[in-house]
C-alpha cells in the first residue's frame, strides 16, 4: 500500500537537508569549529549569520529558515561539530552530528543525522561546502531498533549498485514491512518524503538494485521500516562520480 509517512520520514529528511545546508563545505582562515558549533546551538540567528556568507551551495537566508523549522519540530535539537579524518590529499574534514526528539500523538520520535564534510571559508566566514557522506535516521518510541543501511557512499556514473536495509536482530516471527524510494530534489527542498509502497519483509530486510544516472551528482534514498517495536525512517545520500579515484576521497 502506498504510504506518505509525513511525520517520521519528513523529520528524517529534514535532519539530512538541514544538516547539509547549515554547514557549508577546506578550513582555511575560517572560524573555529567550536565557534560554528556554538552558533548552530544558539537559538538566536545573529551568531550563525556572522559566520556565513553567500557562496557555492550556501544561502544564509535559507539556512536560518531551515534551522528555525528544525528547532520548531525538534525543540531540543543539538549540533556537535568535530574534526574528521583527513582526505588522501591532506585536506581536513569535519564530522557533524545532529540529534533531536519530538513528541507527537503520544509517540516520541528521535532524530540522528551524521555528515562528513569538507568546509571552506574566507576571512571570518564560511562560504562553501562539500558533502562526502550523509545519513539521517529517525526512530519512534524509546527502543533502539538496530538497523543497518548498507548503501555505498559513492558510485560511478551508470553503475548498478545494491541498496540493502537489514534488521540487525532476527525478526523471530515478527511481521515487518518496509519501502525504499528515491527522494527527488523537489521533495528535498520542501523537506517532504515521497509516497512509499510498503511491502512485507519476510527475509529480515529490504534489498534493491538500482542504477546510477549517467551524469555526476547525487542520489538521496528514503527508507521506511515498520516493525512491532517501532518505526524507522532514514535517508542516505549517494555521490555519483565520473572518475574512479573519486570513489574514495
Amino acid at each position: 500500500m502506498p504510504v506518505r509517512p509525513s511525520l517520521p520520514a519528513t523529520f528524517a529528511l529534514a535532519g539530512a537537508a538541514l544538516a547539509q545546508l547549515l554547514l557549508p563545505g577546506t578550513l582555511r582562515a575560517a572560524p573555529s569549529l567550536a565557534a560554528l558549533q556554538a552558533a548552530l546551538n544558539d537559538p538566536a540567528p545573529a551568531p550563525l549569520a556572522a559566520l556565513l556568507e553567500p557562496g557555492e551551495g550556501l544561502d544564509p537566508a535559507v539556512v536560518e529558515r531551515r534551522r528555525a523549522a528544525l528547532r520548531q519540530r525538534f525543540p531540543d535539537a543539538s549540533w556537535s561539530v568535530s574534526p574528521g579524518p583527513p582526505l588522501r590529499d591532506g585536506r581536513p574534514t569535519t564530522e557533524v552530528l545532529v540529534t533531536g526528539s519530538h513528541q507527537g500523538g503520544g509517540i516520541r520520535y528521535r532524530l540522528e543525522s551524521r555528515q562528513l564534510l569538507v568546509l571552506s571559508g574566507t576571512g571570518p566566514r564560511f562560504n562553501r561546502q562539500e558533502v562526502l557522506r550523509e545519513t539521517s535516521m529517525l526512530r519512534s518510541g524509546d527502543s533502539d531498533l538496530k538497523v543497518s543501511l548498507l548503501f555505498p557512499d559513492a558510485v560511478l556514473t551508470g553503475q548498478r549498485y545494491d541498496l540493502d536495509v537489514i534488521f540487525d536482530e532476527p525478526l523471530d516471527g515478527a511481521v515487518a514491512a518496509g519501502a525504499i524510494q528515491l527522494v527527488s530534489p523537489a521533495d528535498q527542498l520542501r523537506l517532504q518524503s515521497p509516497d512509499l509502497q510498503l511491502e512485507d519483509l519476510g527475509g529480515g530486510g529490504l534489498f534493491k538494485t538500482v542504477q546510477a544516472p549517467y551524469q555526476p551528482g547525487t542520489q538521496t534514498w528514503g527508507v521506511l521500516l515498520v516493525h512491532p517495536r517501532g518505526i524507522v525512517s532514514a535517508t542516505k545520500r549517494v555521490r555519483v562520480v565520473a572518475d574512479r579515484q573519486d570513489l574514495q576521497p
